[in-house]
């Protein structure tokens, strides 16, 4: 507004000395001018042009009417065009600085997320109204966390709360305000693929809600440390189940069913509900997590992609041994069969109680998938390497399309394993009403649960 009214007056002193009024003005005779006695002497005045000198002398010049409407015209049409010229180049100022104030305030924004010390307490942001952990979050967003209120509820990172191991870290268990247990996973370390990983499990647990899959409520970044905060899963992880002090005990034949099916629908929800679609890249039975009504959620999303199938040409290989299907390991393809695959080999742990890859000797391994393949098909031997926990309380016609289904996604060709809604549909009818299947029989659902 300055440059406008300055550059305006410029304007108006310019021109309106000839052009506002152009009559005479009546001057004043030199020797009325006071000047004082004690003034120094005045510099010579240069003499005046000819021209000037009706001017100087007071003498009336006649200027057409034509001219001082000409003048006026100008004048107006210059002062016009500063004005708006004026406005528009305050409009881009304003605009400018708006600008900058928007990206300043966006970086400050971005700051106070990853800064944990003004993180907010989660019991701020739960409702236990209605049973289920849920977290209140806007679209996209999650809980940033206190570092020193998970620090003291996890006993200061205590190995009496270590409820498992990771690639980058443990996971702990926290007990936050009004006895509420959560899932707290330490990352260590600020290494490329670790940051890029927290990322990745942030990014898209944020977009991601389904029964299935795990719920991330909340994070916290502190120096070098990095916290992912769950719901806590009294039951742990599959593999724990299947594998350690209890060898599946507590897992009957139709729990076992229903822990495929839940496995099942959430990689169905990635591959087919989320746009784009999502390939986890590192499905294994310590990545599917049981609740105190072993209901089954996917979790560990670091690895995960997005946008389809993948290429070893721009992307690294990853995932773990067992579970890696043939044509990604070989040729680093990776396509929703590779998940496919890895669902394939769950089922095997599921149905035989062995784990994914046995040693034979000090440098020797077989795969389950090898070793079970050619019994898999043979009717006569099939019941013979189930799991003995479960061995003999399914019916057999059940057991032959479940060792089917895991014979079709462990194909080596990927355009011979099914997709995982097929898959979805042909164990629906093997799974009791009641644990979320279409079969209709007595409940035989465990009663034991470890609680926290």
């Amino acid at each position: 507004m300055k440059f406008f009214l300055t550059f305006s007056l410029v304007l108006i002193l310019d021109f309106g000395i000839t052009s506002i009024d152009a009559r005479p003005t009546s001057l004043l005779p030199v020797s009325a001018i006071f000047v004082p006695e004690s003034a120094p002497a005045a510099a010579p005045i240069p003499s005046i042009p000819s021209s000037m000198a009706d001017f100087s002398s007071g003498t009336q010049v006649n200027i057409p009417e034509h001219q001082r409407n000409s003048s006026r015209k100008l004048l107006i049409g210059l002062i016009t065009s500063a004005s708006v010229m004026g406005i528009l180049i305050l409009s881009i100022i304003c605009l400018w600085i708006c600008h900058r104030k928007k990206i300043g305030k966006s970086g400050k924004n971005n700051t106070k997320r990853l800064d944990s010390l003004r993180g907010l307490p989660l019991s701020s942001f739960i409702s236990r109204s209605s049973g289920p952990i849920k977290t209140i979050n806007e679209k996209g967003s999650v809980v940033v966390m206190d570092y020193s209120l998970l620090e003291s509820s996890t006993n200061n990172f205590g190995e009496s709360e270590i409820l498992g191991e990771g690639g980058f870290g443990c996971v702990y268990r926290a007990r936050l305000d009004d006895n509420l247990y959560v899932a707290v996973k330490r990352l260590d370390g600020g290494s490329h693929d670790a940051i890029k990983e927290f990322q990745t499990e942030v990014d898209l647990l944020t977009k991601i809600q389904h029964p299935n899959i795990i719920t991330l409520l909340g994070y916290c970044v502190h120096d070098e440390t990095k916290l992912l905060v769950y719901e806590l899963m009294h039951n742990g992880s599959l593999e724990t189940q299947l594998h350690g002090p209890s060898s599946g005990s507590n897992l009957t034949w139709h729990c076992r069913m229903k822990i495929a099916l839940d496995t099942a629908r959430g990689l169905e929800y990635l591959h087919e509900n989320c746009k784009p679609s999502v390939i986890h890249r590192d499905l294994k039975s310590s990545n599917i997590l049981l609740d105190s009504s072993f209901n089954a959620k996917l979790s560990d999303f670091g690895l995960a992609v997005m946008d389809g199938a993948q290429n070893k040409n721009n992307i690294k290989l990853s995932g773990t041994l067992g579970y890696v299907a043939p044509e990604y390991l070989l040729d680093g393809k990776l396509t929703d069969k590779s998940d496919v695959y890895a669902f394939g080999v769950v089922l095997l742990e599921l149905l035989l109680g062995r784990r994914p890859v046995e040693k034979l000797a000090e440098s020797q391994c077989q795969s389950i998938v090898t070793w079970a393949m050619p019994q898999l098909t043979d009717r006569s031997k099939l019941p013979n390497i189930v799991d003995p926990v479960i061995r003999y309380t399914m019916d057999l016609k059940h057991l032959y399309q479940v060792a089917a289904v895991a014979v079709l996604c462990v194909q080596p060709e990927p355009s011979y394993r099914p997709l995982i809604t097929d898959v979805l549909h042909s164990l629906t009818p093997l799974v009791p009403v009641e644990l979320g299947g279409t079969l209709r029989v007595a409940q035989t659902w465990p009663s034991k649960t470890t609680e926290p």
